[in-house]
């Protein structure tokens, strides 16, 4: 390496520990934010710099800084494009380089608070993500949106016992009978790789992908809206949620109720900052150990 790529990468390092420890808006813009951030995640992937739970706490707030570049208006190519810059440069830097150690106190230092913090709200254009760390021993929502379908309430996420690991939309349906069946509807990564943010953020119909729910059952009390006696929880595919986080934050999914007439009811949801509400929940339980 010539000086001045040890020269470059050291700024980058000292930039990146900058950011990390500053409010977003007194350094830069939210894409400066993701571009530091993407930096730390791939020389922490070299190097192994922290513990278990601020590595997943690095990884939602890098994962929510994405969002936010997006929502700001910066196109998915450049953040892609910073990303790779940004593993460029830390594959530049020497785990031994003594500026890593202060990009590792300033990131314990920012985000040993994250690894604390037992609940999140990840707010999006109208509709926000909930993400709870507490109560694991206990039935109830770990990363939650909700929406209705008519009068009737619909919630969408990670619920249940403190394992669970798929997805469900919980709907207690008022004055029909049950579905039949659910399904995810959301665009098809494979027919249109762009995110689609024209029409409310929802692909066409020949652009969508499709996931059946693999189950249905009773809803456990604690799922359900408030006020609700009753309700169905729709379990879904893990791979369905890994295809809903790539999803541009701005783009919306559907969740469809069928029913025996030919029916169809259906609750729409916001993308939102999905990925970064599943990475923060992944951390466990405040006091433990990340998985």
């Amino acid at each position: 390496m010539t000086i001045g790529q040890n020269a470059t990468a050291a700024k980058a390092v000292l930039l990146a520990a900058a950011v990390l420890a500053t409010p977003a808006q007194a350094l830069g813009g939210p894409s400066d934010t993701y571009y530091e951030r993407a930096f730390v995640v791939a020389a922490d992937a070299r190097c192994d710099l922290f513990a278990p739970q601020v590595e997943a706490a690095l990884t939602a707030a890098t994962a929510q800084a994405r969002g936010a570049a997006l929502r700001s208006g910066a196109a998915e190519v450049d953040l892609n494009a910073a990303a790779a810059r940004a593993r460029a440069r830390a594959a530049a830097v020497s785990c031994r380089d003594p500026q890593l150690a202060t990009v590792r106190a300033r990131v314990d230092g920012a985000f040993s608070g994250w690894a604390r913090t037992p609940r999140m709200t990840f707010a999006g254009e109208r509709q926000h993500w909930f993400a709870d760390r507490t109560r694991w021993t206990q039935p109830g929502w770990r990363l939650k949106q909700s929406s209705t379908v008519g009068a009737s309430p619909v919630a969408f996420g990670y619920g249940g016992k403190a394992d669970a690991s798929t997805p469900m939309a919980v709907v207690s349906f008022v004055g029909r009978s049950r579905p039949t069946a659910a399904r995810l509807v959301f665009r098809d990564e494979t027919r249109a790789p762009r995110a689609w943010l024209s029409g409310g953020g929802l692909a066409p119909t020949s652009s969508r992908a499709s996931v059946w729910a693999t189950g249905v059952s009773a809803a456990d009390p604690a799922l359900l809206a408030e006020g609700r006696r009753a309700g169905d929880a729709w379990r879904f595919p893990a791979s369905a949620a890994d295809r809903l986080a790539r999803l541009d934050p701005r783009e919306t999914f559907l969740v469809e109720f069928h029913f025996r007439d030919g029916s169809v009811a259906t609750a729409r949801f916001e993308a939102g900052d999905f990925a970064a509400g599943r990475a923060f929940m992944a951390m466990g339980a405040p006091g433990t150990s990340a998985p």
